[in-house]
């Protein structure tokens, strides 16, 4: 069996494993495993934070931005969530398929505002605000011109 390598878009031979836009919104399906739950099959609370950061990722890698060469080994621009607000609707369960709708909301000068859903078919389980900060060296900067469009969605 060969494997075709990845390409840092993530799409080479598999098209769709970082998801799709659909307009300006970034859709990442997800599907619940065991390992996602609590002891009653129920997702556990904190992880729809992971389902949340595989969104905004892929949403980044989809619009051509690689998060490797941002951090540059560390000494790069990084992304650092500075406040989160979510909002729990309803429990996905396990083996549920789960769709992370990911949009940025605002962009200013060093930091943006991302707002995500999870949905289940046309049905809300989760929504979340995150307030993200650009940081380099240990300190806010401000985003790149360049990265502001394709945040923007005008690149």
């Amino acid at each position: 069996m060969t494997h075709e390598p990845s390409s840092p878009d993530g799409r080479a031979g598999w098209p769709d494993l970082a998801g799709r836009f659909d307009g300006d919104t970034h859709v990442l399906p997800v599907r619940v495993y065991y390992e996602d739950t609590d002891f009653s099959g129920i997702v556990y609370h904190a992880g729809y934070l992971r389902f949340l950061e595989r969104g905004r990722t892929d949403s980044l890698r989809l619009a051509g931005v690689g998060q490797n060469e941002l951090h540059a080994g560390g000494e790069g621009l990084i992304f650092a969530v500075r406040r989160l607000t979510i909002d729990y609707h309803r429990p996905a369960l396990m083996d549920d398929v789960l769709e992370v709708r990911t949009r940025t909301e605002d962009v200013r000068g060093a930091s943006l505002v991302i707002a995500q859903r999870i949905l289940r078919g046309g049905e809300l389980i989760v929504s979340a605000d995150v307030r993200v900060a650009a940081i380099a060296g240990g300190r806010p900067v401000r985003i790149p011109d360049a990265l502001r469009r394709v945040l923007q969605g005008s690149d």
